[in-house]
């Protein structure tokens, strides 16, 4: 069983991986693996209630990324529709592509550790595309806030889903965590853009519409509010232990309240554009069904202990703690970084390794930071694919080897930083 689910799981990534030559949508192979590989787990076995009750729990877990992601992106687009965005890169004045590349990523870094990687990324490519006109130096861009978006999230408890994980679970504590991996991080951030930075030349070609489009006069309120209400997300989550997705809905809330109450007096047309429908009208819809098919994919293989499976033999056969906690870290390239570290969370007995212990925190480190390699190893890079429609193999060739060299140079600064302390 577990043989044939591994075996569909693997093709259907291949399809995604060569959705352009096949002419596919990734969306296709990816809702297909989904429902094949929970077909096969139903088939094989002789409790379809407990393969049914799984199945739910897995799609409640899946269900608040989703949502989580949708109520990010409707605020982003409806901050975007008031031109709210204007307001912030009116005073991003460097045209120079080098300058450009380094404050963007570094305005990533820092928002994805107060926000989370992944509602940064979609804040930061409607930037984008209000500064970069011209689409292959956007996408580049684009695959930059992605390495800097997860960077950022690795050394805060609320900036990557699976350092809260640990955050949660009393892994590890907000202090040590940020003493412990924020230089790494920086690292991670710093090595490709040195790289990055060698092939960029010129100035940055301004979008054709930059000083015929008016800003409208509600945009500003849109922006304080919207943006108040993503950075609040993490206070709600902290006050009242609900999921980050209920805090998203009370921010979205809230701002298309405040949407109603400014375009009150437009005009029916300029209304209608501006409105929160026409907001959700416009999100990537394909990304999320895309998004819903990678996870309950791999949520089979983790019911089934695939994944349990994959990390006990890690342990037997590489065996080298530092190496194991680096394959973990590359492999959720390819495989969802929250299941690999939850299978880690139970297979390594807090008893043996308690709360700061280094497995922890370079596995926070390694966790956050390994996804970045391929564009769909990150909650950040599947949002940031669909939005600038980036092809896997070419994020791949372009930037895929600069975030394995800002890996491995982040997680060698880990290594050297715990020696020097211990």
């Amino acid at each position: 069983m577990t043989t044939l689910m591994i075996i569909i799981f693997v093709v259907g990534y291949l399809a995604i991986a060569l959705e352009h030559p096949l002419n596919l949508n990734k969306t296709a192979p990816a809702m297909l693996a989904a429902v094949f590989c929970w077909t096969v787990y139903a088939l094989y076995s002789p409790d379809s209630h407990e393969v049914t009750h799984h199945l739910r729990e897995h799609l409640g877990e899946v269900s608040e990324i989703l949502f989580f992601l949708m109520g990010a992106m409707t605020i982003v687009e409806l901050i975007d529709a008031h031109h709210g965005f204007r307001f912030v890169t009116d005073r991003i004045k460097a045209k120079n592509k080098v300058s450009l590349l380094w404050i963007l990523s570094f305005v990533t870094f820092f928002l994805s550790a107060i926000l989370d990687n992944l509602t940064t990324s979609i804040v930061m490519v409607s930037l984008l595309r209000k500064l970069v006109h011209n689409d292959t130096e956007r996408k580049f861009f684009a695959g930059m806030v992605i390495i800097a978006a997860n960077a950022g999230g690795a050394w805060s408890p609320i900036g990557d889903v699976t350092t809260t994980m640990l955050w949660i679970e009393e892994r590890i504590t907000t202090l040590a965590i940020i003493k412990m991996t924020f230089i790494p991080s920086v690292v991670c951030t710093v090595v490709p853009l040195i790289f990055a930075s060698m092939s960029l030349k010129g100035k940055i070609e301004e979008p054709k519409n930059t000083h015929s489009e008016e800003s409208h006069q509600g945009g500003l309120i849109m922006l304080l509010v919207g943006v108040g209400g993503l950075i609040f997300v993490p206070a709600f989550k902290t006050i009242t232990h609900l999921p980050p997705y209920v805090g998203i809905l009370l921010a979205l809330g809230v701002l298309w309240t405040v949407s109603e109450i400014i375009d009150s007096k437009a005009d029916e047309l300029v209304k209608k554009k501006l409105s929160p429908i026409a907001a959700l009208s416009r999100i990537d819809t394909a990304s999320i069904l895309f998004f819903l098919g990678i996870l309950l994919a791999i949520g089979s293989l983790q019911v089934t202990g695939v994944l349990t499976n994959l990390a006990q033999w890690l342990d037997d056969n590489i065996g080298h703690q530092d190496m194991i906690v680096m394959a973990i870290g590359a492999a959720s390239a390819i495989v969802d970084n929250v299941p690999l570290v939850a299978a880690a969370i139970g297979m390594y007995s807090p008893e043996v390794y308690p709360t700061d212990h280094k497995l922890w925190e370079f596995m926070a480190y390694c966790a956050g930071t390994g996804g970045s390699m391929l564009i769909i190893g990150s909650a950040a890079g599947v949002a940031v694919m669909g939005m600038e429609k980036i092809e896997f193999m070419w994020y791949m060739r372009k930037l895929g080897w600069l975030a394995a060299v800002g890996y491995f140079a982040g997680a060698g600064t880990y290594l050297l930083m715990y020696m020097l302390a211990h």
